[in-house]
């Protein structure tokens, strides 16, 4: 099992920053890729900024220039710096891990695991 255990969340004013941070445990193997997704009441789920295995990075054309997300490989830990934040920024942040792994047969497999979400709310 995987585990991903998000902290940094909470309130904060348009303008304002938050930096939030999720740390992988369990059973990792070769991470393929760790970032973010956020989802707003009413809305779908959707990326907001993920980085690879070898340093990647893809964020969401709503976040780019002010959000950047980073890693630190031997924790296992993603951080994600969110500056210039907005109202509509405002949604559970969720952090997401893709793996790849070998099953009991040898065979290569992916798996994908997420963590429980903090909310970060952007008062106007």
């Amino acid at each position: 099992q995987v585990q991903l255990v998000e902290s940094g969340g909470g309130l904060v004013q348009a303008g304002g920053s938050l930096r939030l941070s999720c740390a992988a445990s369990g059973s990792i193997f070769s991470i393929n890729y760790i970032g973010w997704y956020r989802q707003a009441p009413g809305k779908e789920r959707e990326l907001v900024a993920v980085i690879s295995s070898g340093g990647n990075t893809n964020y969401s054309d709503s976040v780019k220039g002010r959000f950047t997300i980073s890693r630190d490989n031997p924790k296992n830990t993603v951080y994600l710096q969110m500056n210039s934040l907005k109202p509509e920024d405002t949604a559970v942040y969720y952090c997401n891990l893709e793996q790849t792994y070998l099953t009991p047969r040898g065979w290569s497999d992916t798996s994908r695991h997420w963590g429980q979400g903090t909310q970060v709310t952007v008062s106007s």
